[in-house]
């Protein structure tokens, strides 16, 4: 698989996830282990640009595909969360980043949510496009303004 551009060989039992082959075989701790049952989102990477939720992707999967975790992202997010304080203790930020990435994606191509209307990129849109990513320190009105920011 390619990872954040680097092509990587890795040799992983079947049972393996995509989490665990990222944090533990090639030592990128930027996708969390929270739940490790995809409701958090701390663990959400980019796979061929679509969000998913790395605790519940096997490795062998993504074989040939382009996987981004935040150590490969340069977006304007990150600056806009920096600028609206969308973190406070920092450990879901980078699968918060990655999910809106993913999410600011899906939004451009057309892909409806249960609220989308003709508001665009409103508030309520981006509340319910985000609500699979949990912040336990409760940023969330920081993290939908630098969403709002980032996506202008």
């Amino acid at each position: 698989m390619k990872v954040n551009g680097s092509v990587e060989s890795l040799d992983v039992e079947p049972w393996v996830s995509l989490l665990d082959a990222l944090r533990e075989r090639l030592g990128l701790t930027g996708p969390k282990k929270g739940c490790d049952q995809g409701a958090c989102g701390a663990c959400t990477v980019l796979a061929d640009g679509v969000r998913i939720n790395a605790c519940l992707a096997l490795a062998i999967q993504y074989d040939g595909r382009e996987i981004t975790t935040i150590e490969g992202v340069t977006h304007p997010l990150q600056e806009a969360f920096v600028r609206h304080d969308g973190l406070q203790c920092g450990y879901c930020t980078p699968g918060q980043i990655c999910s809106a990435i993913g999410m600011l994606a899906e939004h451009e191509a057309g892909m409806p949510s249960a609220v989308t209307g003709s508001q665009g990129l409103d508030e309520a849109e981006i509340r319910e496009r985000m609500s699979g990513n949990l912040c336990r320190c409760g940023a969330y009105n920081g993290i939908v303004d630098a969403i709002k920011e980032a996506s202008r």
